[in-house]
């Protein structure tokens, strides 16, 4: 009977999980398609590339949503269990709160398994393939941006214009207005240009133009004719202009534990590839930290609703609270490396004292406390010298 009610339990929490799952990661796929629609309706990329960029942003916040699903999972499987009254009837029949603490136990481990996976191998792959992917657009931007008779700003400060493209994709009568640097002004005529790819950068070589520069408002621009120029591509998006300076999140376990020495991030503030190491294991422990909340919270059975309710809300906040302490303690141990016990410490304490709470609630609905097994002890030892009294002692004259 246990064993099946096992099965039970653990086939509701696992589908309410997974509709919870797939729930949160479709809103979150759906703001990140927002966040991209930019590539598609000002840069020229197709929906593919839409589609790519977002499902491969997705791997980085999974790590965080699912601990999160499984925690309203759970809770949600308690309190229908409750609801229904099952929780009642196995807690009638002797069942202790551990026969359904032990299916949601094993489906935290499975989380944590999928969670560390993510975090070690997924979430680095996915976001290298991102960079890919962005460099792709960078370097793809011009010529599919640019169209004849039109002025295209692909970046603040930039200005592109075309007369026409030729049939090999070349392009023709172009002009160019670069105005980023607030001290200085350039433009560039030329009568061809050209993108060429070199490895992972990019360059427009223009033939048969002029450079016009500006450093004063005031002063005549100069003038500089040239036969062939190269401008280099990667200084349009400075955010991504070191492709192989790899950010924390995107590199691999080995990455993080001997990073190189010469990585700018890294002479930067090594603390955050610490910080990034440590909360990789770090949050592998919340699913189970949220299981045993949520059994402390709804573990037992209930009769009213208002009980019911409040302890839901409870559960939740006190979940939710534990996993934004782990997040801003990650900001702490960045600044201070020495705080780094604190990012396992919290979720074990969360642990700790759901443990408790569980086995004060078991002592409660078992039968009396240790204290009131003593007070029933005293007070049955009184009634028994009380009454010996009153059998063996002698009565005082007059008395009744």
């Amino acid at each position: 009977m246990t064993t099946i009610f096992s099965r039970y339990v653990f086939r509701q929490a696992a589908g309410a999980l997974l509709l919870i799952l797939s729930s949160l990661s479709g809103v979150v796929w759906i703001a990140l398609a927002l966040r991209q629609l930019e590539v598609v309706t000002s840069q020229g990329q197709n929906a593919g590339t839409l589609l790519a960029m977002t499902t491969l942003a997705l791997p980085n916040l999974l790590a965080l949503i699912a601990p999160f699903a499984l925690l309203i999972a759970v809770m949600h499987t308690l309190n229908r269990l409750n609801g229904d009254s099952e929780l009642i009837v196995m807690t009638a029949s002797g069942a202790t709160i551990w026969v359904i603490g032990r299916p949601l136990i094993l489906l935290a481990l499975i989380v944590t398994m999928a969670v560390s996976f993510v975090n070690h191998v997924g979430m680095p792959w996915s976001l290298r393939m991102l960079r890919d992917y962005v460099l792709q657009v960078r370097t793809d931007l011009l010529s599919q941006v640019l169209q004849p008779g039109k002025f295209s700003s692909p970046e603040q400060g930039i200005t592109f214009h075309i007369r026409e493209r030729a049939p090999n994709g070349d392009i023709l009568g172009l002009i160019m207005h670069d105005t980023r640097s607030n001290k200085s002004a350039l433009s560039y005529l030329a009568e061809r240009g050209q993108i060429v790819k070199q490895d992972s950068n990019a360059f427009m070589v223009m033939t048969g133009g002029h450079v016009l520069s500006q450093d004063d408002l005031n002063a005549p621009p100069r003038i500089v004719a040239f036969d062939r120029y190269a401008i280099d591509l990667d200084a349009f998006d400075q955010k991504v202009s070191d492709d192989k300076d790899l950010r924390p999140r995107e590199r691999y376990f080995s990455e993080l534990v001997s990073p190189d020495p010469k990585s700018r991030d890294f002479k930067r503030n090594p603390g955050i590839f610490n910080a990034e190491l440590h909360e990789r294991f770090a949050s592998t422990l919340y699913p189970l930290a949220f299981v045993l909340i949520a059994l402390a919270a709804v573990g037992n059975a209930q009769s009213t609703r208002q009980n019911k309710t409040r302890s839901v809300a409870i559960g939740f906040i006190a979940g939710a609270g534990v996993r934004l302490a782990g997040l801003g303690l990650v900001n702490v141990v960045v600044r201070n490396p020495a705080l780094t016990p604190l990012l396992y410490l919290l979720p074990l304490t969360a642990m700790g004292v759901s443990l408790f709470a569980i086995a004060g609630a078991s002592r409660q609905r078992s039968g009396p406390g240790w204290f009131d097994g003593i007070t029933d002890v005293l007070a049955g030892t009184g009634a028994a010298v009380a009454a010996w009294a009153r059998t063996t002692l002698p009565r005082p004259a007059g008395g009744r």
